[in-house]
């Protein structure tokens, strides 16, 4: 693989620093930024937890709590070099597939994967090249030997658990009740929407006997 920058080294890349981003946050692709690299990171700023808890400069081994179903945060960076050890990628493209591997657990913005693609560049560990008119990432031997030292970190980032896995459902059935309750607000009569408030309600109580069994 070719890479301009590979007398940098992996600086900054000794621990599994932390960031989840909200699944609500836009994705797509997005337009490409300073350098000839990746953007938006002109706008959105670096990623606040690419180089370690707190949002430091120096990698450290912080494992934090996500906002979905208290899941320990995972690292942007590291999720990426695992990915482009298999292949290429282009940004949107390592969205969707960190989305699959943790089964709808962590779904980074696009303002968490382009800034650090390009601190990845910076670092040497990636190289960045235009493929079919895409801007698309690929590791440098720095990076493959990144991966290789630490592939045992890296195996664990995409494990999802019991609790996960109830609380991915859980969301999507929010979902899924907040667009078919958009969806008679649009198109029902009075009548169908008085009745489609009720059931509401009564989901919402429902719910509420639910704590308050757990809490008895």
């Amino acid at each position: 693989m070719k890479g301009s920058h590979q007398h940098h080294g992996p600086r900054g890349m000794r621990g599994l620093g932390p960031h989840w981003a909200d699944a609500s946050e836009e994705r797509g692709d997005r337009s490409m930024g300073r350098r000839g690299g990746f953007g938006p990171g002109a706008h959105d700023g670096p990623d606040p937890g690419a180089h370690g808890p707190g949002g430091g400069r120096h990698g450290g081994h912080g494992r934090g709590r996500g906002r979905h179903g208290g899941r320990p945060r995972g690292d942007v960076r590291a999720a990426i070099l695992l990915l482009l050890a298999e292949q290429p990628r282009h940004g949107y493209d390592l969205i969707r597939a960190i989305e699959e591997r943790s089964g709808g657990a962590w779904v980074p913005s696009p303002g968490s994967i382009y800034p650090t693609l390009q601190a990845l560049e910076d670092e040497g560990l990636v190289a960045i090249d235009v493929v079919e008119g895409r801007k698309t990432a690929a590791l440098t031997e720095a990076g493959a030997a990144w991966t290789e030292d630490n592939a045992a970190q890296l195996d664990a980032l995409f494990e999802v658990d019991d609790r996960e896995r109830r609380d991915i459902a859980l969301r999507r059935e929010m979902g899924a009740l907040r667009d078919a309750a958009i969806h008679v607000s649009r198109q029902a009569d009075e009548a169908t929407g008085d009745r489609a408030v009720e059931i509401l309600a009564a989901a919402r109580r429902d719910l509420y006997r639910l704590l308050a069994d757990d809490a008895g």
